[in-house]
């Protein structure tokens, strides 16, 4: 995927993700998606086409050792956030997948009174 094309599906599967907002607290420079106020998606708008998410820490190191693309996350702690790079490894598939898990990682973290979806229950039907 090149860098266009990476921050593009990136942002288009955390638009259409129930709650989702997003923000850009730290200026223009980044477009950041939230949940409830809580991060799981970065997005430099510096034309780099680094996707920075959260991840499962033994998701995290196993991706990072399957897909050349994948990196520990750019500023962020390396054990719970990775980045995507734009490159041949990754695929759209596997990017919207990403967004979605980083999404219901942050979300199963909330209570339950604040939470827009069922992490446990999310994708079962379709969504």
């Amino acid at each position: 995927m090149d860098s266009n094309e990476l921050t593009s599906v990136a942002a288009a599967r955390a638009e259409e993700l129930p709650g989702s907002a997003r923000e850009n607290p730290f200026g223009p420079e980044w477009d950041v998606y939230k949940v409830r106020g809580r991060v799981f998606l970065l997005l430099p708008v510096d034309g780099t086409g680094r996707v920075t998410l959260k991840s499962h820490p033994d998701d995290a190191v196993a991706l990072r050792e399957t897909f050349a693309d994948i990196v520990p996350g750019y500023h962020m702690n390396k054990k719970h956030w990775i980045t995507l790079n734009p490159g041949p490894s990754l695929e759209e598939g596997l990017v919207t997948e990403l967004v979605t898990e980083s999404y219901l990682l942050v979300v199963e973290k909330l209570p339950r009174a604040q939470r827009p979806v069922d992490p446990a229950l999310f994708g079962q039907r379709g969504d």
